[in-house]
């Protein structure tokens, strides 16, 4: 593929749609896993919900098996206690950390001036700290879709705006009624 030949994006998050026929207002932001099943609940909404909260718990078991080896592997290295100590205290503090983060990510989009260095620099904390990440999927997807409420009010704002601006725009602008002379 060359570097002219470039796909055009998608629809903006919330924005209008220009996809075909019948498509003149907002369409809905895909939600990973679940896609736009999550605006009527339709689709296998349920199941999708289901398998996202299983799933996300056993990669998140799988992680402390993992861990537990890690540690194994520290204890049979006798590093000592203090050690081991940090270890774990490393891992707990970037879990809980990873959980807040990615539970605020469910419940609003980041400033686009927050995103970069920022951003960048807490890759590895919240690699280290998976298993809260994990356990944050797992908590939001035993209430929704994760991330839907925040894609829900963007959607109904967006649709809100696309009326104003159609019911704005009703009428024919030519056919206006001359000003009557009245008061002259």
């Amino acid at each position: 593929m060359s570097d002219e030949q470039t796909s055009s994006p998608g629809p903006e998050p919330g924005g209008l749609g220009h996809g075909g026929p019948g498509h003149g207002g907002p369409e809905p932001e895909e939600i990973r896993f679940f896609g736009t099943t999550w605006v009527h609940h339709d689709g296998g909404y349920g199941l999708r919900r289901a398998g996202a909260a299983v799933g996300s718990l056993a990669l998140a078991a799988a992680g402390a098996v993992v861990l537990r080896f890690a540690f194994q592997g520290l204890e049979i290295a006798a590093v000592g206690p203090f050690v081991g100590i940090l270890v774990v205290a490393g891992f707990a503090v970037c879990s809980a950390l990873a959980f807040r983060r990615t539970w605020d990510g469910f419940v609003r989009r980041p400033a686009p001036g927050a995103r970069g260095a920022a951003d960048t620099s807490s890759q590895g904390l919240m690699l280290i700290g998976f298993i809260g990440s994990l356990l944050a999927y797992f908590c939001r997807s035993l209430v929704e879709a994760p991330g839907e409420k925040r894609y829900r009010a963007e959607y109904a704002a967006a649709r809100e705006r696309h009326e104003r601006r159609r019911g704005a725009r009703t009428g024919n602008p030519a056919a206006k009624k001359p000003r009557s002379k009245k008061g002259r």
